[in-house]
């Protein structure tokens, strides 16, 4: 898959999407957003692909939106953030699919939203999240003020937003925005290894249980718990449930298909 702005390859059953400016830290321009859908709906459809790493080539993961680039046939902000932006952060989010997002260098602005929208993230010792809009007298966008406050809550997520903090990995790694932290040159290894272990997992599981704990997000507690019983009672017997029983048994690792 040929893109301009995004590089798309496969091995096996992971699919690495990685942003391909590093000429400007990753910052997106308008095709960016374009070759970014293009991208996560290609790993979405594809049924070879069982997890997803979301990367940035260079020394940034993105540093946010280019103010430079005029691109885009947007007509105002709003409109880009609606039209621009968000399909491809709901196609991540939304995708019964794994998606990692192995940070490195920046993830800032918009960029971070992208961090932040994956299902798991790992951080590289020296990336960071950092969120400047009240330097520039904006507010978070992409969804970051609601990816921060259902992750650290809202007096911290305001603190965030309005001192603009840089949020180390480590940092990131005690609040809950990231899963794990290595050293810089493990970073793309360590999320494809990771990636491939949880490909050779219940494709179902992965699926429901990303669907689910989504949802729970904005449901209530008894809402989930019925959701759970018609997902739950939907795949039991089905022959992902067979084989794990199966293998359990025989003491031996599942071949889920």
């Amino acid at each position: 898959m040929e893109l301009e702005t995004v590089i798309y390859e496969v091995e096996g059953s992971v699919a690495t999407i990685s942003f391909n400016r590093p000429e400007v830290r990753n910052a997106f321009n308008a095709q960016m957003t374009v070759d970014i859908l293009s991208a996560v709906k290609e790993a979405e459809n594809d049924n070879n692909i069982r997890c997803v790493v979301l990367t940035g080539k260079g020394l940034g993961f993105s540093a946010g939106a280019d103010l430079t680039a005029r691109d885009g046939d947007w007509e105002d902000t709003e409109d880009a953030l609606i039209r621009g932006y968000m399909p491809s952060l709901q196609t991540i989010m939304n995708m019964p699919k794994p998606v990692i997002s192995a940070v490195n260098g920046a993830a800032a602005g918009i960029g971070s939203a992208y961090a932040m929208a994956c299902d798991l993230t790992v951080m590289a010792e020296d990336a960071y999240i950092l969120q400047a809009f009240s330097n520039i007298g904006l507010i978070p966008d992409g969804g970051a003020n609601w990816f921060l406050t259902n992750t650290v809550g809202y007096k911290l997520a305001y603190q965030i937003a309005i001192e603009g903090e840089k949020l180390t990995a480590s940092k990131c790694l005690d609040l809950g925005l990231a899963n794990k932290v290595v050293p810089n040159d493990d970073l793309i290894d360590s999320a494809k290894e990771w990636a491939l272990n949880l490909s050779k997992r219940s494709p179902q599981s992965l699926k429901h249980t990303k669907k689910v704990m989504r949802k729970a997000l904005n449901s209530g507690y008894e809402d989930i718990y019925k959701i759970e019983a018609n997902t739950q009672n939907a795949i039991s017997g089905s022959p992902d449930n067979i084989e794990g029983v199966k293998a359990f048994i025989e003491k031996r690792a599942p071949n889920f298909k």
